[in-house]
This record gives structure tokens, C-alpha cells and sequence, in this order.
């Protein structure tokens, strides 16, 4: 488990604790027979369901997978009963911008003692192109937590143009676009780029835009490292203003990822903040992520070595190494980039052997890039934690209304790492919200759970509400904290106490239960990345006969769909009524969801009763009138494995 040695005893004393009590006492537990109603229920609990709205007082239940009750469920018996008085109960924390390691995917201790139930993988525009492989691989090997993948324009840039500074062809255009759409029709939830990394900062504008605009009729986002160049004087505004470009001109929805102020924006990032809020008011919908530190990490040549120094890869770079005349401009231009980005020396870090740039200069007796070319020589393109920004920039960038929080980390088993692979989540919770306010609860748990759901498109995660999956974190509000630091990154987080990945337990009283009950979460066409719609009143209506296609032939069907949602995001009322009497099911709405709404789309999960018998349901239902100007496609899925898909004619 690799456990810090200091949390692994006391998680130890609490197991023998619980043992003893199991020992000692004629009913230890809260146990129902084997017909209880419910797998779980989190009793007393405070409600912060992803909306943004205030926290409530209620029990939550849940049922092969899913959330089915949100309320006063006293008297209701469950195989699992928990008291959880005290405590936050939310949905799950989505992560969309991880670098998670597959090996450490089946235990993914380090996330799940931060909350997060959902890894989006392929950040930065890296990772396979081989999506569905992908997938079916980290699957099978077993999961932790659930899993996703974007499709990466960087790997698909240079399996096709290669690690040289070259025009791509036409034909290379389109080479490009249809590994972009394969990505897609394999269940990428958007395109990942990032342009400030080599070959794939060799790429202009307008072909990052030719390439990436394949991906235009799945109304889905592009997601970008900015491009933070010399010609620019490394200023970040620069990058953020060709990230919303290429998407505004794609037709893609445009997501600034782990935005930073660098260079002569530090300081300014009201500024920037107001770049993304003018997209959005022109109709051009853009959003961020951001991580609650000062420093990053990537490899350490990647953003301090001149590009023209990398072009053909780095068996060409070593041999510019070698030119006296080449290396004295490289090692100047080095310098230049460090004390624009990253404060100089002072701001280098090298987790692997943990020491400071610094550190080295003084062992060499050298300048700060003639070190980094040394390193780079002699141990090779080791990981770097690079300073940046100020305190003020990193909380104006927080507290934009469209920032969701991700950790730019992921799954991993790593000591020598940068601290956010530890401590991200609980850092916003215990220090933005309780310590600073910079945040509120409600709104702090939003930017984690309901934001990057909708950002990625997704329809049943992200909420805490009947017919949700059951992917729910449960933590203290009083103790949650990070621990984590530069020095020891490996140090977990404290305060989550429970954490449910698809309704089974992956933590429970803030100790791993080895689960792996992880899913490979695949989108489709008809899931849009789409700003939160559960601000405000909203309704929809759809009604009619239905087609449902299946296994070559055709049936007809039925459904009446008036749905309203409430402000408060607490109750849905109206008619959703489906019949599909060839296969003898009949569904009415018992129970409020949550409705999401879109141009032309909604999405409600609730639910729903067998007509004339008992049996209840918790339901997906999607409506696409965006997909089909004649109708609407509709796609309705139970809890039971009853799926169908069927196109609606207009009454």
C-alpha cells in the first residue's frame, strides 16, 4: 500500500480498534438481513451535491451502483449503514487533467485519500493514440478509480510529422483529422494539446486549427498547455489568447488547463480571468483548470531548452550540445527562459535526487544554463518542479466562476513527485476554504464534482442525486488537510473518510479496502461538453413517437417527456412516461433527479417505476434534438441493463 509510516499506524490502531469492538459487543455494526432495501445508506449526513447550491441535511441511498434515495430514509435497512453526522457527504472528485501511472491504477491510494473517484488521462496532449486499447488494457489490469482518455494532438502530431520543425502536408492534415475522429468514435471525451511542449510547439495556429476542428460535430472542447514562447516575452496571456482561439475557430469549446499567470502577466491575472469571461459573453464558452500551487512539473529540458534547439528530437539536441558556439546560445536562451518563467535558479527544483538547481551550479561551478545542460548530458531529462506565479494570481484564477479543480497528477506510488500528486483537493478544502475563504463549500465542491463533469460531457456523474452513479466522497470538513510537501511529496491527505467508486467501497474510515471497482468510462456522440445548466430554472419537453433500433429490426415506442428543474437544483417535477409494449416495459417518473439542459439536449436521471407493478429503476435519460433537426435521438438506460436508443419524431 506504501503507506507513510506515521498514517499506516494509525490507520492500523483504528482496524484492531474496530476488531475488538466486532470481538466485544452482541451487535457491532448496523447490519441488515440479505433482502434490505438498500446496499448503503450515509446516515445524517451534510448533502453538497455538485450544483453549487447550500448543503442540506439528508440520508443518501444507494443500489447496484447507484444513488436511489436522497432524503429522511429512517427505518429503511441497508446491508451497509453508516452514521456519518459531521460530515460532508459529496459526489465523487473528477480529476480532468491526470497523469496517472498505470501501475498504480489498481490501488490509486494517493487519489482516493483525496476524494477523487475519475482520472481523465492523455493530458497535455500526450498519452495513446490507441484509445479503445487503452482502455480495455487499464480495465482488465483492474481499477481503483474510474478512468478516461482524451485524445492527444501532440501524439498524433508527431507520429505523424515526427520531431522535426517542418509544415505538415495536406495529406498529413488528414492523416491527422481522422486519428482525431477514431479517437472520438472510441469514447475520447475531448482533444488535449499541449502546444508548449516539443514537436508539437513546432505546429502554427492555423494547423493546430485545421487538425483539431475534425473534432467540431461532437461538440466536445479542446483542452491546451498554453504556448508560452520568447517572441511573446514568455508572457502566459499570449498562450491563453491562442488556446481560446484555436477553439473559438474549431467550433470547440476551449479549456485553459492549469492556468497560471508566468512571465509579465504574474500579477495580472484579473486580466487574464477577463479573457475567458469575454469569450464566454460572446458566446464562445471558456473555461480553466488550476492546481492550488506555485510550482509545476514537468521534465526538465522540456520548457527551459530553446525549441530550435530540440527540433529533430534529442539525439539532434546533443549534438548542439556539443557546438561551443551552439551550446553558449542554448545556455544563454536557457537563462533567459528561467528567469522569464520560473525566477531564475532559484526557482529549479529536482525531485529526483532533491536538490535545487542551485545546488548544482555551485557543484559545477557553472551558470544556471550551463547546469541544466550539464544534467541534461550527464543524467538525462530528469523531472523538474518549476516556480511560478504569485499567492494573489493563483487565488483570482481559483475563484473565476468556470476554474474547476485538477491536479495535473494522477494515480501513482512515486516519493520523489511534486506534492500535488498528494495533496491537491484537500489543499483547496482545508486552506482555500476553511482557513483562507477565498472559496465556499458548496462552490469549492462544485469546481471538483458538477463543472468537470459538464466540461467533459459527462450525464450521470458528477451530482448527488437519485439515478447518479454512485460515485460519492465523504470527508470531514473540520480535519480535511494536505500534508504533502516539495520536500516529502509522498505524505497522504487526511479528512476524506469514505469514498464509494461506482457504489462499492475504495475507502472506508480513510483506509483503503483494495476494491477495484474502477470503470473505463467511454463518451459518446450524444454526451456535449456544455457550461453547467443547474444555476437556474430550466425546462424541457419532448414527446412523441419513438423508433428504437435494435439487432436489425425496428419497434415502435412511446415517450412523454415535461420536465422543469427547480433553481435550488433540489426537485424535478413534470412527466417523463416511456412505453416499449413489444418488450413489455412501461416507466414513469416516481422520484426527482437532477435535468440538465443544453442547445437542443437534456439529459435527466431520476427514478422510475414499472407501470402497475412495484419495481423501481434509477435511470439515464438523454434527448438529442441537436443530432437530429427532424426529431431527436433518444437514449434511455436503467440500472437493470435495459438500454435502448431511438430516434424521436416531433409531435
Amino acid at each position: 500500500m506504501n503507506l507513510k509510516p506515521g498514517i499506516w499506524k494509525l490507520q492500523v490502531a483504528a482496524l484492531v480498534s474496530a476488531a475488538l469492538l466486532l470481538a466485544l459487543s452482541p451487535e457491532p455494526v448496523r447490519t441488515a438481513p440479505q433482502a434490505a432495501a438498500y446496499d448503503v445508506i450515509l446516515r445524517n449526513g451534510t448533502v453538497i451535491d455538485g450544483t453549487g447550491h447550500p448543503r442540506y441535511r439528508a440520508d443518501v441511498a444507494t443500489r447496484n451502483g447507484r444513488i436511489v434515495r436522497v432524503g429522511d430514509l429512517t427505518g429503511a435497512p441497508a446491508a451497509i449503514d453508516l452514521d456519518v453526522t459531521g460530515l460532508y457527504v459529496t459526489p465523487g472528485f473528477i480529476n480532468l487533467h491526470s497523469h496517472a501511472s498505470p501501475a498504480a491504477l489498481p490501488g490509486a491510494v494517493n487519489m482516493l485519500t483525496q476524494g477523487v473517484t475519475t482520472e481523465m488521462l492523455n493530458s497535455d496532449g500526450g498519452g495513446s493514440i490507441g484509445i479503445a486499447a487503452q482502455l480495455a488494457r487499464l480495465e482488465a489490469a483492474g481499477l481503483a478509480v474510474n478512468v478516461g482518455a482524451y485524445i492527444g494532438f501532440n501524439s498524433v502530431w508527431s507520429r505523424t510529422v515526427g520531431p522535426a520543425d517542418r509544415r505538415a502536408s495536406d495529406d498529413e492534415i488528414e492523416q491527422m483529422r481522422a486519428l482525431v475522429v477514431v479517437g472520438l468514435e472510441a469514447g475520447a471525451w475531448g482533444v488535449s494539446a499541449g502546444l508548449d511542449y516539443k514537436p508539437a510547439y513546432f505546429a502554427t495556429t492555423d494547423e493546430v486549427v485545421r487538425v483539431v476542428e475534425a473534432a467540431r460535430p461532437w461538440r466536445t472542447h479542446f483542452t491546451n498547455h498554453e504556448r508560452v514562447t520568447p517572441e511573446s516575452g514568455f508572457r502566459s496571456r499570449a498562450g491563453i489568447e491562442e488556446t481560446i482561439a484555436i477553439g473559438e475557430r474549431a467550433g470547440l469549446g476551449s479549456l485553459v488547463t492549469h492556468m497560471k499567470a508566468q512571465g509579465p502577466d504574474r500579477g495580472a491575472a484579473g486580466a487574464l480571468v477577463e479573457l475567458m469571461r469575454a469569450a464566454t459573453a460572446r458566446g464562445h464558452f471558456t473555461a480553466a483548470d488550476a492546481y492550488p500551487y506555485l510550482a509545476g512539473q514537468t521534465s526538465l529540458g522540456a520548457l527551459i531548452i530553446p525549441a530550435w534547439a530540440q527540433d529533430g528530437g534529442n539525439d539532434a539536441m546533443r549534438q548542439r550540445f556539443a557546438d561551443p558556439a551552439l551550446r553558449a546560445r542554448i545556455v544563454a536562451e536557457a537563462e533567459q527562459a528561467m528567469n522569464a518563467r520560473f525566477s531564475g535558479a532559484q526557482g529549479v527544483y529536482l525531485p529526483a535526487t532533491r536538490r535545487q538547481l542551485t545546488d548544482v551550479m555551485e557543484q559545477f561551478g557553472v551558470s544556471h544554463g550551463e547546469a541544466v545542460v550539464r544534467l541534461l548530458e550527464q543524467e538525462g531529462n530528469q523531472p523538474a518542479i518549476l516556480k511560478f506565479g504569485d499567492e494573489s494570481d493563483l487565488v483570482a484564477i481559483l475563484q473565476y466562476r468556470d476554474t474547476a479543480i485538477a491536479c495535473d497528477c494522477g494515480a501513482t506510488t512515486s516519493d520523489r513527485t511534486h506534492p500535488r500528486n498528494y495533496g491537491t483537493y484537500p489543499r483547496v478544502l482545508g486552506r482555500y476554504v476553511r482557513e483562507t475563504g477565498a472559496l465556499g463549500w458548496e462552490d469549492a465542491v462544485r469546481r471538483m464534482t458538477g463543472l468537470p463533469a459538464s466540461l467533459a460531457g459527462m450525464v450521470d456523474r458528477g451530482f448527488l442525486a437519485p439515478g447518479m452513479i454512485a460515485d460519492i466522497t465523504v470527508f470531514d470538513p473540520a480535519t480535511i488537510l494536505d500534508h504533502a510537501t516539495y520536500e516529502d511529496p509522498a505524505q497522504y491527505s487526511t479528512g476524506v473518510r469514505h469514498v464509494l467508486v461506482n457504489g462499492r467501497f475504495a475507502l472506508r474510515d480513510g483506509a483503503p479496502t483494495g476494491e477495484r471497482a474502477g470503470r473505463a468510462l467511454a463518451r459518446t456522440f450524444h454526451m456535449p461538453s456544455r457550461p453547467m445548466s443547474t444555476g437556474a430554472p430550466r425546462r424541457f419537453e419532448a414527446s412523441g413517437a419513438m423508433t428504437i433500433e435494435a439487432s436489425g429490426s425496428s419497434r415502435a415506442a412511446t415517450l412523454a417527456f415535461r420536465l422543469d428543474q427547480t433553481a435550488d437544483g433540489r426537485r424535478t417535477t413534470g412527466t417523463l412516461r416511456f412505453s416499449d409494449t413489444e418488450s413489455g416495459v412501461e416507466l414513469e417518473m416516481i422520484d426527482s433527479g437532477l435535468l440538465q439542459t443544453a442547445a437542443g439536449w437534456a439529459t435527466w436521471t431520476g427514478i422510475a417505476r414499472a407501470v402497475g407493478s412495484e419495481a423501481v429503476r434509477a435511470m439515464t435519460v438523454i434527448i438529442d434534438r441537436a443530432a437530429d433537426p427532424s426529431g431527436a435521438t433518444v437514449i434511455i438506460a436503467s440500472d437493470d441493463g435495459y438500454r435502448v436508443t431511438g430516434s424521436l419524431r416531433r409531435d
